[in-house]
């Protein structure tokens, strides 16, 4: 952790990825804020409320060092397009714009690989070349990827008004064990139903432990990383599924064996983050797995 913290905020700490994040600070204390509390997060503090609302934000900044900010609608199909957009980017710029006049000077922000654009377009999009990294073009169609965008936005300006270190982790598919399991076997059966979110995963356990070391590496101002297990979620040669699924997108690298098509070097330049929970699936012909 970094020098000098004494309490870290997470918010949508009753999550997936928030009760991760809780269970690695182990040690440290915590406020977590969600909009119920559970009864069963391991923290000395809980404040009950929505990210969106500066009254409850400034409680639950009392005495607070860093932030790890998670409180989302974490799809477009979850709520409104109003709710999901308006919600996402409130709450953001209320915990940031907050955290900042309290002065918090680190803080980690969930972004998405959805912010792409891919993931939810309704008529599918292809990347502009691969592997996707920070210089890709963003192709946004749905509210949820423009909040993602706009919250991007807001993470540079608080870090730039601020002089405040903001680091948004840009996910890819989360779960543990059995959720990744259920979602390789999707990719299993119908490979095509991963091509838009480039088959990428990371096991929530590794994400939480990227949010860690958002608090401590980077130095201040806005970074924007991508970060994701090294290989897919399909138990397919990376290269035969590009080829038949997203045929013409040009290749700038390799991709030998499962390797993800996304460019994760920052990640590990910045952060020194290299995801370390992999699932075994081996890997099988395309071709064979085709229905006759």
């Amino acid at each position: 952790m970094p020098s000098r913290t004494d309490r870290v905020l997470v918010t949508g700490a009753a999550g997936l990825l928030g009760r991760a994040v809780l269970d690695a600070l182990s040690g440290v204390r915590v406020t977590a804020l969600d909009r119920v509390d559970p009864g069963d997060l391991p923290v000395d503090r809980v404040v009950v409320g929505d990210a969106g609302d500066p009254d409850v934000v400034r409680r639950a900044l009392a005495d607070v060092d860093a932030v790890i900010h998670l409180a989302a609608i974490p799809a477009p199909t979850l709520d409104t397009p109003l709710a999901v957009f308006g919600g996402n980017t409130r709450a953001t710029f209320v915990v940031l714009h907050s955290a900042a006049l309290a002065g918090v000077r680190r803080v980690v922000l969930a972004s998405s690989m959805s912010v792409l654009g891919l993931a939810w377009a309704q008529v599918p999009l292809q990347p502009v070349y691969l592997p996707v990294d920070l210089r890709h073009p963003l192709q946004v169609t749905d509210p949820y990827a423009l909040s993602k965008q706009a919250d991007e936005a807001t993470a540079a300006m608080v870090a730039r008004r601020h002089g405040m270190a903001v680091t948004a982790l840009r996910f890819p598919f989360l779960g543990g064990v059995e959720r990744l399991a259920r979602r390789s076997e999707e990719f299993r059966a119908d490979p095509a139903s991963g091509a838009q979110e480039l088959w990428s995963y990371l096991h929530v356990d590794d994400a939480a432990a990227a949010c860690l070391l958002g608090l401590t590496a980077p130095p201040a101002g806005s970074h924007v990383l991508f970060v994701a297990a090294p290989e897919t979620l399909a138990p397919y040669p990376t290269e035969d599924l590009l080829a038949a699924f997203l045929p013409g997108v040009p290749l700038r690298a390799r991709f030998p064996g499962r390797t993800v098509p996304v460019a994760l070097e920052p990640a590990r330049r910045l952060l020194g983050f290299t995801a370390t929970r992999h699932l075994p699936l081996g890997s099988r012909s395309l071709i064979e797995e085709e229905p006759a």
